[in-house]
């Protein structure tokens, strides 16, 4: 199993930019979708980009398109989401998770998808 522990969160203020790293532990963390997901007070933990376990394919929520990059780094076993033009919206806690199938990857993917979860991180955009 894969254990995670984000970082990079905090205030920013609209239109600005973020950047969250993700570190893992575990020999396998190459092997390994991983994704990014938030969830905002009183709403359900959503998806927000996924990358293949080799980094050559990535998808993304519609919401964050065009705004938010992920990237990974399997020599230093870390994950990143790299946020620009931060709008009110984007407020949530932010988890990266790591898929439970070993080499599979769909691309929009669902929380029921992962199997080990960081402890999430705190992003507040203000208005």
């Amino acid at each position: 199993q894969v254990q995670l522990v984000e970082s990079g969160g905090g205030l920013v203020q609209t239109g600005g930019s973020l950047t969250l790293s993700c570190a893992a532990s575990g020999r396998t963390f190459s092997s390994y979708t991983m994704g990014w997901f938030r969830q905002a007070p009183g709403k359900e933990r959503d998806f927000v980009a996924t990358i293949s376990w080799s980094g050559g394919l990535t998808f993304y929520a519609d919401s964050v398109k065009g705004r938010f990059t992920i990237s990974r780094d399997n020599a230093k076993n870390t994950v990143d989401l790299r946020m620009n033009s931060l709008k009110p919206e984007d407020t949530a806690v932010y988890y990266c998770a790591a898929h439970k199938v070993q080499r599979y990857y769909s691309g929009r993917a669902y929380p029921g998808d992962f199997g080990s979860w960081g402890q999430g991180t705190q992003v507040t955009v203000s208005s």
